[in-house]
């Protein structure tokens, strides 16, 4: 049965506005009690399939996201913030007196590879799963753990249909409320009249995030003076985009797309001395991590994002991330990192057993998520409704010298 699909974000909260271990490992195991992480894949760790049954004295939670490619900077920041909240967890006891084991998979941001990986995941004991991190690779795998009743929580997967299937719950917003958010923090901020959208035609998440700003920006009184789309296969020369951008006057442009793409059109706008404001979504966060990138071309660039390492409640986060993995965590860890403290709060909510098989964990979660509430690194006093939208207040920043401020 699919869930009726509600908005988690309104208009009234928007106006308060909104990596890395080693890329070549195809997957983590986590030991329990703070163990360190290893190159492990699954044929290493994946016991005799048992029906779906855990085994040993472990809750076993799999991981999927890309882990190499294009995308590796959201998968292996997913990968870091599960495995440093399974290390806070255990070290300070467990859940419910027993320790909690991660397994991350690769699956390259494509969808098939996804399922691949849900079903190693599966094989291995998983009683949940926290993924997929992109979009059309999170539908796919959605299908599969409906069918098998896994729960599912994606830190990241903001297409509608991700969340569609009763078993599956996010933590990150979905792309028609960023659409709108992004709307209502242009217009009332009064950031620019005249703005000119460029998206990726080719995807789900940009064309979402796109169709619902377009809409909201009407009543906020934004006039779209370009509206230019492109595909993944031919990102590489935005030229065109960029230029009727520049002769339509444009003062804004907005960029529901990934950080990829972004820094090549920062480049090529940059050759061409437009200089209007740069507005993306979390799709951006990265883009000061894109190799051989001047991030100076990234200066003054805003982003609707939950989470930034300059705010008061990140700092312990950020230093234990820093000093374990070598990098400043984006937004992908914060929201994997509060997707297994919901884990965590969903356990002792519904007081299921260590050894309950995955379809078990998932009845008792569906009930238990409506009833936690979570003080997270992306939300204080954060909720779940039963459609799996999360409840939080959004937020923006800018890049001021190379770092995000909040504004």
């Amino acid at each position: 049965m699919k869930k009726l699909i509600t908005l988690g974000l309104t208009v009234a909260m928007a106006a308060s506005l909104t990596a890395c271990g080693s890329g070549s490992d195809s997957g983590s195991t986590t030991a329990a009690a703070g163990g360190e992480t290893s190159a492990a894949g699954a044929e290493n760790n994946a016991p005799a399939d048992n029906g779906g049954a855990a085994s040993g004295d472990t809750f076993k939670i799999g991981v999927i996201g890309p882990l190499t490619g294009p995308a590796a900077a959201y998968g292996i920041a997913v990968q870091n913030g599960a495995d440093l909240a399974v290390k806070e967890i255990n070290a300070a006891g467990g859940v419910n007196g027993f320790m909690l084991e991660v397994n991350a998979q690769d699956d390259e941001h494509d969808a098939q590879k996804s399922v691949n990986a849900y079903n190693t995941l599966k094989d291995w004991g998983a009683q949940a799963i926290v993924g997929s991190t992109t979009s059309d690779p999170c539908i796919a795998v959605a299908a599969e753990s409906s069918a098998d009743n896994m729960f599912q929580i994606t830190p990241s997967g903001s297409a509608v249909e991700c969340v569609a299937p009763e078993n599956v719950f996010r933590v990150c917003f979905a792309d028609p409320d960023q659409g709108t958010a992004s709307a209502v923090y242009i217009g009332e901020h009064k950031l620019a009249g005249k703005v000119a959208v460029i998206y990726d035609s080719s995807t789900t998440y940009s064309s979402g995030i796109r169709e619902a700003f377009v809409k909201e920006a009407a009543n906020q009184g934004l006039e779209i003076v370009a509206d230019e789309a492109f595909t993944a296969d031919n990102a590489t020369d935005f030229s065109v985009q960029l230029d009727k951008a520049k002769e339509a006057g444009a003062e804004l442009v907005f960029l529901p797309i990934y950080y990829q793409e972004a820094s090549v059109i920062l480049k090529q706008a940059s050759d061409k001395d437009f200089a209007p404001i740069f507005f993306g979504c979390d799709g951006m966060d990265g883009i000061l991590t894109v190799k051989n990138f001047d991030t100076a071309l990234a200066e003054g660039l805003m982003l609707l994002t939950p989470f930034s390492t300059t705010e008061e409640s990140s700092k312990a986060f950020t230093q234990a991330y820093v000093a374990a993995y070598g990098i400043e965590p984006n937004q992908f860890a914060a929201d994997s990192y509060d997707a297994v403290y919901a884990i965590k709060a969903a356990i002792e909510k519904s007081g299921v057993a260590v050894d309950a098989d995955y379809s078990t964990v998932c009845d008792a979660f569906k009930t238990a998520m409506t009833e936690i509430s979570i003080d997270g690194l992306t939300g204080t006093g954060m909720t779940w409704n039963a459609a799996g939208e999360p409840d939080k207040a959004p937020k923006a920043v800018k890049i001021v010298n190379g770092v995000y401020e909040m504004q």
